[in-house]
């Protein structure tokens, strides 16, 4: 059959698996799970079921029986046969298309064996494929943080980028060279591969509207994290749960019995204060949002992920704590839910708390004071957290909730290619919730930036006009003025 019959060795599991590729070539059968094994002039066909054609892909004298039979139990977690690689190969030489010989193009291609995987692109040894019940897989990369969401079909490639060239990935798997190109950079750009690292964002020049929120990275706090874990684990206990449901429904149902009591007192108390409560109010808020972070960073941590950052968030210039919690997305959906509920989770307590010192301290003390002031900051930023159109708790709450990564900018592709006509690769019931979320979310940063701009304009213009038109011209011509390509 085979103009030149290939040579294996049998004698051990050790042996390289023949290249086949110059006379033979793989097709699957149209509405099938098997394939076909076929000359490349295709006047002589084979069958062979999917997991044979699928191993039948490495006979490029390259891999060993053993390598190829890793691959598959890798691949293929359901029961296969141990010896599924070795009795294909029987197989084929019973249908001479190998050949038994011991002669020396085994130890040949065995010395060849090093040059059997593209270096530049293997992954780093640490990266871990995480699968997700929503139909995507996560590649993580622990020590550099990073994540990249891709596909079954995609992975599949990825996994096949050390392997083999990409011309025979492109052919096997029907996808464009650019494709590939694109993968390759998204593994790079994250620092999945050996050789590269994370690509650090381009700082681009100055706008003012950045005053509005910006972040100051301070350091790592997950050894911290992982010091104390241990010491907090019995919150998560199911005897914890009980006692803080108990407590914080005890708590709000007294606080809404007395809710007119309070906002009375609250009343007062600006009444005799007025804009002085303004500094401690703030400094309260962003003790409500320090201890929030924790809740978020402490609960991750429990369930096994990494926080590698902590720093300053200025939202209108007030200063507040954040912490980089991405690591939660790892996780599964219910986990993902209770790390971003734990925050919101911390500063209900923080009110309630808040309302027993002030339901047990004497009217008009500054304990008292301090209380309603503390019970104000906590409820005012779960009102302001719990919005899941600006980009806070409420939408990455949300965002697990639903399964949908990307919420916003997924929304606003989703109408962009609706309106152009481009194709909409997206679940029936992911498009509804994308069409609802994307008309909302859209008149919110309409009405919140399109507000401060008229704000903060015509205040300018009508107590410091000629400053501010001089500042925005000096703005505008270093904005405009081109950057030097270095």
């Amino acid at each position: 059959m085979n103009p030149e019959s290939k040579q294996i060795q049998m004698d051990y599991q050790n042996s390289i698996c023949p290249d086949i590729s110059s006379y033979w070539k793989l097709a699957r059968i149209k509405d099938s799970d098997q394939v076909i094994l076929q000359t490349n002039e295709g006047n002589y066909r084979l069958r062979f079921s999917e997991i044979e054609g699928y191993a039948l892909r490495y006979f490029i004298g390259r891999f060993t029986i053993n390598e190829i039979q890793n691959q598959l139990n890798q691949d293929f977690p359901e029961n296969i046969s141990p010896n599924l690689v070795r009795d294909l190969v029987q197989k084929l030489i019973a249908l001479n298309i190998i050949a038994v010989d011991t002669g020396e193009q085994e130890e040949k291609l065995k010395r060849d064996i090093t040059y059997s995987q593209n270096p530049q692109y293997q992954l780093k040894p640490c990266v871990q494929w995480i699968a997700h019940s929503d139909g995507y897989w996560i590649l993580r990369n622990p020590e550099d943080v990073t994540f990249l969401q891709v596909s079954t079909r995609d992975k599949t490639i990825i996994e096949q980028l050390q392997y083999l060239p990409t011309h025979l990935i492109a052919e096997e798997y029907c996808i464009s060279t650019p494709e590939i190109k694109y993968l390759l950079q998204l593994l790079a750009a994250t620092g999945m591969l050996q050789g590269t690292s994370p690509m650090k964002p381009q700082r681009g020049k100055f706008n003012p509207l950045q005053l509005l929120f910006f972040k100051i990275r301070l350091f790592n706090p997950d050894s911290f994290l992982t010091q104390h874990i241990d010491k907090l684990r019995f919150i998560w206990t199911k005897t914890s749960t009980f006692i803080l449901i108990t407590f914080l429904t005890i708590s709000a149902i007294n606080g809404i019995n007395q809710q007119a009591e309070i906002l009375h007192n609250g009343q007062k108390i600006v009444a005799a204060y007025g804009s002085s409560l303004l500094i401690p109010f703030i400094l309260l808020m962003a003790l409500v949002v320090t201890l929030h972070e924790l809740g978020h960073a402490f609960t991750l941590k429990h369930f096994g992920g990494i926080v590698p950052e902590v720093g300053l968030l200025f939202m209108f210039l007030i200063p507040a704590v954040y912490t980089n919690t991405s690591d939660s997305y790892c996780l599964s959906r219910f986990k993902r839910i209770l790390v971003v509920g734990a925050g919101i989770l911390v500063q209900f307590i923080i009110a309630a708390i808040a309302f027993w010192i002030y339901s047990f301290s004497t009217s008009g003390t500054w304990l008292s004071t301090s209380s309603i002031l503390l019970l104000a900051a906590a409820l005012f930023t779960v009102a302001l957290n719990l919005n899941p159109l600006a980009k806070f708790d409420g939408y990455y709450l949300a965002v697990a909730i639903t399964g949908i990564n990307n919420l916003r900018s997924r929304a606003f592709k989703f109408y962009a290619n609706l309106f152009t006509g481009k194709p909409i690769q997206e679940s029936k019931q992911v498009c509804s919730i994308l069409a609802i979320y994307a008309p909302f979310s859209l008149i919110y940063i309409w009405c919140v930036f399109g507000f401060l701009f008229w704000r903060v304009t015509d205040w300018s213009l009508t107590n410091i006009p000629i400053t501010a038109l001089m500042l925005l011209l000096i703005w505008g011509i270093y904005f405009l003025y081109p950057t030097s390509k270095k």
